[in-house]
């Protein structure tokens, strides 16, 4: 298994999932809030094509995360995955014509071999989820856009051989910034984002033997900073895991997991 993150932050996210057999991998889209030129671009640099995709998967219905979905889909022909509460905010007519596959937030589905579980994360959304992808050896969970963490979603993410986890803001940065008050009480609210130090807390119950990569995602890009974000893990046992942080223009390249 391995994966990458084509851009994680408030402009778009879209997050790369590979597994299964290395002559037939299953690819898997988590989230497009990109422009199909971009996605194209950003698939051509991993060496892959819009049509090497087999689903996306959004896991809940702002545009940061499915503004690009229903244009990607109609032109590869690809399927899509989301909770019905995603599905209505998102507007059927929008994917009217598409394959949906409309999952439960607490039951996990098979899809060409890989075992995909949705998990209810507490986000200002009609039904968001995180996503846990497995196959016969690794299991890697995508936790971005929730502002707190609950103890079924920490039950959820035991066992992982590696997390793309939301770092999204500095408390102090939030607080000082530019935004209006209604913003940053809506960001640092318990349905809003993951602040660096709550972030860290959650990842503090997840750390086991077994955890490689812990890739922080979702930074915002006024109220955060990689260096601020990499201070708020310096406590943290983390062991042999390697620790990276994915940027709004780049992403991150592949991390492949043994």
């Amino acid at each position: 298994m391995r994966y990458s993150s084509l851009s994680s932050g408030s402009e778009g996210n879209a997050l790369l999932v590979e597994a299964g057999p290395a002559g037939a991998p299953v690819r898997i889209l988590v989230d497009c809030g990109l422009g199909l030129r971009d996605v194209q671009e950003r698939l051509a640099q991993r060496g892959l094509a819009p049509s090497d995709l087999h689903l996306i998967f959004v896991t809940h219905e702002h545009a940061d995360h499915c503004a690009g979905v229903a244009k990607l889909a109609r032109a590869c022909e690809l399927p899509v995955a989301c909770t019905h509460g995603t599905l209505v905010a998102m507007g059927a007519e929008a994917l009217a014509g598409l394959t949906v596959l409309t999952v439960s937030p607490h039951r996990s589905i098979d899809f060409m071999g890989l075992s995909l579980e949705p998990i209810p994360v507490p986000h200002d959304a009609r039904e968001p989820v995180a996503l846990a992808v497995s196959d016969q050896k690794h299991r890697m969970a995508v936790v971005t856009d929730l502002g707190s963490y609950t103890p079924h979603l920490i039950s959820c993410l035991q066992g992982l051989d590696a997390i793309f986890l939301e770092f999204n803001h500095d408390a102090q940065m939030l607080e000082e910034g530019s935004y209006p008050p209604k913003l940053k009480s809506r960001v640092g609210g318990p349905h809003g984002h993951l602040s660096n130090v709550t972030a860290a807390e959650l990842l503090g119950r997840l750390l086991s033997a077994r955890l490689q990569h812990i890739t922080a995602a979702h930074l915002s890009q006024q109220n955060n900073h990689p260096d601020r974000v990499r201070a708020s893990v310096a406590g943290l046992p983390l062991g042999q895991a390697c620790f990276e942080v994915a940027s709004q223009d780049h992403g991150m390249p592949w991390v492949s997991l043994a």
